[in-house]
């Protein structure tokens, strides 16, 4: 698969905002609202989808506007001359530089590394989507005249398990021939460090610090800010491990989930001590004892063996080209932006699909939440049962599918979702391979609708399990009376208050919900007993919301193959008896336009952009992320009050 996602996105967008393609902006914000009855978004590329992109745009009073054709010449005139170096910025190749001769090619490595790119209304795209770079490093592999690669390295926001299988693609990156790998940083830590001891040379720029203080977990628990606010967080749970629900209920994490962080923990330390000590030549008592150090400027960095050299990166540039050409390159290739390119950023065009027959990869990110979702199916970030099924079905109906590949990156979410996602896997199974490929969480939800396939690959690290049921509301009731604000429930039936949000629930109602969850978990863990070949209580003897890294969870029987996705695409081609992989069909396309749209008109409350704020200010970035997410989690349960979900609030580092 060739990396797809176009740098055309971002820049058009602000040129069209500032050039005023539309006849109306203010009609931008019809856009985002799509009528519940509608069709849901066709997969990538499917034809039948043409006239509708249009039809939305032109009954948003975007037709005429967009469809000029001088608007889209004159910005794409304008795009074509984005991105070159003035007079004063840095070059971005040698003089004496061609693509027809031996070169060493210079790229920049920094941000976030995710699933999936998203996109921001006034940032652009976010994230580099981790299989769009590992296709970039293997483009460079197969092209004979490049002669090494030197990555310019920022500390990143990666996760130990994506950072393996980026990892491992670096490594083979060396093995294509002669090839040299070498990085610069001008400071790295844990995570990034361990990436950086894929390369040949580890270069660290003057006063540049090396942190290696190993691996941190930071439980992050609301039942304070709750119980400040007047706000009860009544849960129940179906499972000993099932601790999904503690930082709303608990002052601080249980004995069950300290023994399960402790040993996500072990995982992760086992991982970091492995790759420095092979990266670098060490052993693993050496690397332990460097850990303990933690702190290196860049003279012990190089006296403990832990990087190579400390030099400015120019000069570093300059050494490791040794008088042969090279050139500065990016995560894709420059897109002459013609209108055809355009009209695919716009959604007025489908993307093409894959030709022949073929594999199927399908992003499955995100909460997983009933019905259509929020949001256009390029940006989302969420797995909405209806939407994803109607995929699926069409990937089983499609006769050049060969095979899917689930690439499951999940903590889970709603229970029915779930089941109705299972049954479209079991739809798909029953016609051609399936193979889930686990990212950097599979649990919960992620993992009931994983359970099914032919076969599951994880990382090492990979969070997987947590085989479960939590059920819950949040009773506002108290705060509202801080406020001032009374309330005075009235029903007609035993239970008619029951889901109100007003108050906890009384015993009956306590006994109801968990009797249902009772079920939902029986029901859970049939699933997956099917799916793996085992007795439901062998796998009740391992599920009770209890969350497994990778390593364990093949140790369990839980998955059958430590590996990444290219592990899973592989075993996919294989049982779908293809020669080879070939192009990819992946699920879901490039955002658009639309999707940026949409995204500008969803967004958070004051408040809590407030609190995100202050968590940000006082904890960091990753904290405000985590705090984020959480609270979006518990908000689903408002509208889901029973879940397969696993509500992870920690801050690793």
């Amino acid at each position: 698969m060739k990396a797809t996602r176009s740098a055309l996105t971002a820049s058009a967008l602000s040129l069209a905002l500032a050039l005023g393609l539309a006849s109306g902006l203010s009609a931008l914000g019809g856009l985002a609202c799509t009528p519940k009855g509608e069709k849901p978004p066709m997969p990538a590329g499917d034809s039948s989808g043409d006239s509708g992109a249009q039809g939305q745009a032109e009954s948003a009073g975007l037709g005429s506007g967009l469809m000029n054709g001088a608007s889209l010449m004159a910005i794409g005139s304008m795009l074509e001359h984005m991105g070159e170096p003035g007079i004063y910025d840095a070059p971005q190749k040698s003089e004496d530089f061609s693509d027809s001769k031996p070169h060493l090619l210079t790229m920049g490595l920094q941000g976030q590394i995710a699933e999936l790119e998203t996109v921001s209304m006034f940032g652009g795209s976010e994230g580099t989507p981790l299989r769009q770079l590992q296709e970039r490093l293997r483009e460079f592999a197969a092209d004979d005249n490049v002669a090494g690669l030197l990555l310019r390295v920022e500390d990143l926001g990666i996760g130990m398990a994506a950072a393996q299988e980026l990892r491992a693609t670096l490594l083979a990156f060396k093995k294509e021939g002669a090839r040299k790998l070498y990085c610069h940083s001008e400071g790295s830590t844990n995570i990034t460090y361990y990436l950086l001891t894929a390369c040949d040379t580890i270069a660290l720029a003057p006063t540049g610090q090396l942190g290696i203080n190993g691996v941190a977990a930071m439980p992050l628990h609301l039942k304070g800010l709750l119980d400040k606010l007047g706000i009860k967080a009544d849960f129940l749970h179906v499972g000993d491990y099932k601790g999904a629900a503690e930082p709303l209920t608990l002052d601080q994490p249980s004995e069950a989930m300290t023994e399960t962080l402790g040993a996500i923990l072990d995982q992760n330390y086992a991982t970091l001590v492995d790759g420095i000590a092979q990266g670098r030549g060490l052993d693993a008592d050496t690397v332990r004892s460097l850990i303990d150090i933690a702190m290196f400027n860049g003279e012990q960095a190089i006296a403990a063996k832990l990087i190579d050299q400390e030099i400015g990166y120019e000069s570093f540039r300059t050494q490791v080209a040794g008088g042969m050409p090279w050139k500065q390159i990016g995560l894709e290739d420059k897109v002459e932006p013609g209108i055809p390119e355009l009209m695919k950023m716009l959604g007025l065009q489908p993307r093409e699909r894959a030709s022949g027959d073929h594999i199927a990869v399908v992003y499955a990110v995100g909460n997983i939440i009933d019905g259509e979702g929020e949001g256009m199916v390029g940006a989302s970030g969420e797995i909405a049962s209806r939407t994803m099924i109607a995929t699926l079905r069409a990937l089983a109906a499609a006769d050049s599918v060969k095979a899917v590949v689930l690439r499951v990156d999940s903590g889970g979410g709603s229970a029915l979702a779930s089941e109705l996602i299972w049954h479209a896997v079991e739809e798909i199974k029953a016609k051609k391979p399936v193979v889930v490929s686990m990212g950097g969480v599979a649990a919960s939800g992620g993992y009931y609708i994983s359970s099914g396939a032919d076969r599951i690959f994880a990382d090492e690290t990979t969070l997987t399990g947590s085989i479960g049921v939590v059920g819950g509301k949040l009773a506002i009731g108290g705060a509202l009376e801080k406020l001032g604000v009374k309330s005075f429930p009235m029903g007609r039936g035993k239970r008619s208050m029951m889901w109100s949000t007003m108050g906890a629930w009384n015993q009956d109602e306590r006994d109801a919900v968990q009797a249902m969850m009772e079920d939902i978990y029986k029901v859970f863990v049939q699933r997956v007993a099917a799916g793996r070949g085992k007795s439901y209580e062998q796998i009740h003897t391992i599920a009770q919301g209890r969350v497994w890294t990778g390593k364990a969870a093949l140790a369990n029987g839980l998955v059958d193959e430590i590996g990444g996705l290219d592990a899973a695409i592989a075993h996919a081609t294989k049982l779908a008896q293809l020669e080879s992989t070939g192009e990819l069909e992946v699920y879901p396309p490039e955002p658009t336009l639309m999707d940026y749209v949409h995204k500008y008109s969803t967004g958070v409350s004051m408040g809590q952009t407030q609190l995100l704020a202050e968590v940000k200010l006082l904890l960091g970035a990753d904290a405000a992320s985590v705090l984020e997410k959480t609270l979006a989690q518990v908000h689903s349960f408002r509208d889901t009050a029973v879940q397969t979900t696993t509500i992870l609030p920690v801050v690793w580092r």
